[in-house]
């Protein structure tokens, strides 16, 4: 007749024993919720860019065919909405932004006799990143999160299903321009946003920190160039693009109602934000390898 081991965690050989069937360990618990958490990243960003090759497909029909038109009514009305009617609050914001490195800038140069040398430094943070930067992340604030609730409460109404009923894509009709749109009216705020801010720090330059318009212009224009524009304009369209793509995509994939909605939209403020914050970290590190600035 046998006896059981003394310890019942070791086995008669004495060897441990296999762990208790669903028993998980700290270490093995905090990997499974990082792996989950990084396939759905990687599953959301999948079904994002796939979003954006369809739009991109759409758009190229579109262009080329008859029988797929843009629509341009839809398109001139979402520029209206998103970028017509967000001028006055970018133009607020990237003013202030303009004052106030205005005023941070002029001690910390009074300390090396360079009070002249703000607008170098204005027009190269300005026109490189701030003001592409500043216009998206307000245009993502005042346009994104709606973009993302109109096509969620669409989604829960089921009345991107009644279009599929109709034969009419959803990508085509809704996704096409309001990322067309978000692209158009992101180029044109990014630049607005560095004229405005540019414009402001030269005012209060000229009245209250005493440097002449004349030096303030000479400097600005013997600092800025060219590819310092251009840049802006590429960063802004690049920003723009992809608040409209993450907007359709959060809004098209809501689920359980009205709770779904406000959760895209929430979701939709955080993403764009990455992503446009490691877009511009990107970009400006091809620029800075391509040596273009």
């Amino acid at each position: 007749m046998t006896t059981a081991p003394a310890n019942p965690a070791e086995t008669p050989a004495g060897t441990p024993a296999a762990p208790r069937r669903g028993f998980v360990t700290l270490p093995s618990a905090i990997a499974q919720a990082t792996g989950a958490r990084a396939i759905g990243m990687l599953e959301h960003l999948g079904s994002v860019m796939g979003l954006l090759l369809r739009a991109v497909v759409w758009l190229y029909r579109g262009l080329t065919t008859r029988r797929a038109r843009l629509g341009k009514a839809a398109v001139v009305s979402q520029i209206v909405r998103v970028g017509v009617k967000s001028v006055f609050i970018v133009c607020v914001v990237s003013g202030s932004v303009g004052l106030i490195l205005s005023l941070q800038l002029a001690p910390a140069l009074d300390e090396l006799g360079q009070r002249a040398m703000i607008p170098n430094i204005i027009g190269v943070a300005v026109f490189r990143e701030l003001g592409p930067l500043i216009g998206a992340i307000v245009l993502t604030g005042f346009a994104g999160a709606a973009i993302a609730a109109e096509i969620g409460t669409m989604v829960v109404s089921e009345e991107i299903e009644a279009l599929q009923a109709h034969a009419l894509n959803p990508v085509r009709f809704l996704v096409v321009p309001r990322v067309l749109a978000t692209t158009l009216s992101m180029t044109a705020l990014g630049v607005l946003s560095s004229a405005v801010a540019v414009a402001a720090s030269m005012v209060l330059c000229v009245v209250a920190l005493e440097v002449p318009y004349a030096t303030y212009m000479t400097n600005l224009l013997g600092q800025v160039k060219g590819i310092d524009f251009y840049t802006g304009i590429v960063k802004g369209a690049i920003f723009g693009m992809l608040i409209g793509v993450i907007a359709c995509a959060n809004g098209l994939n809501v689920t359980g109602g009205a709770a779904g909605v406000g959760r895209a939209t929430t979701l939709t403020v955080v993403q764009c934000v990455v992503a446009i914050i490691v877009a511009d970290l990107f970009f400006t590190a091809i620029f800075y390898a391509l040596k273009m600035f």
